[in-house]
């Protein structure tokens, strides 16, 4: 009988445990209040706790209005971050794409060996960076993710940035395998199909992400316009 209500009792708590494991993880964020010298004694700085100023002893103050949201590193089940395909950059560094957490995301895909849509929505893309103020640039990537993966080698996409003035720190340009690109594909409904050993038809289409990597906004068509696209990106990146 002992023995039984040792096991019960071990039972017992590890349900426990496992449930307050799981509410915690439902929690991905946490409000913070924060605290301050009132004579400013150390400049801005501030405290996530209360006390007193190491220098003037004072009690600090609580500051109105100022909280922080602390994330975790969680991502839905709608982040394109989930995707576990590997890919080479145009500088040839193998990444995944959760390497591109953390900023809005703005992607396109194309080849570089196309002569009609493709050099349309460059155009596009490069049109739609200068309109990003520079207060925000550094919170934007841009990707071009080939797909002809077998002919758009990193060097070739290297050649490709540096000829189209698109190799600042802004850009990336991505080589997948023929199944990582087919599926990353799919995930944002572009349709491709390779008419030729040189030639695709595909859909063109922008797509923006926040920086969790969930789809936010789609511009479909050349040339169209961007107005849309713009503060989707301006609102996301801010």
């Amino acid at each position: 009988m002992k023995h039984l209500k040792i096991i019960l009792s071990t039972f017992v708590l590890l349900v426990s445990l496992t449930a307050c494991n799981s509410n915690t993880s439902k929690h991905t964020t946490a409000d913070l209040a924060f605290f301050q010298c009132p004579m400013q004694c150390e400049g801005n700085k501030t405290y996530s706790k209360e006390g007193s100023c190491p220098i003037c002893k004072m009690d600090l103050k609580q500051l109105e209005g100022t909280s922080k949201t602390i994330e975790t590193d969680d991502i839905s089940e709608a982040s394109i971050f989930n995707l576990t395909s590997k890919w080479h950059t145009e500088e040839g560094n193998e990444i995944l794409l959760k390497d591109l957490k953390g900023k809005t995301l703005v992607v396109v895909m194309i080849y570089t060996s196309c002569k009609a849509a493709c050099p349309r929505l460059v155009a596009d893309m490069r049109n739609i960076e200068a309109k990003i103020p520079a207060k925000n640039i550094n919170n934007v990537q841009f990707a071009l993710v080939s797909i002809d993966p077998e002919t758009d080698t990193p060097q070739r996409l290297k050649a490709f940035a540096i000829e189209n003035e698109m190799d600042g720190s802004q850009w990336t340009f991505l080589q997948g395998t023929e199944s990582g690109v087919r599926e990353f594909a799919n995930v944002l409904s572009v349709k491709y199909k390779e008419i030729s050993p040189i030639d695709f038809s595909h859909s063109n289409i922008i797509s923006v992400f926040n920086a969790k990597g969930e789809l936010q906004y789609q511009q479909e068509g050349l040339g169209v316009d961007n107005k849309d696209t713009i503060e989707t990106i301006l609102q996301l990146s801010h």
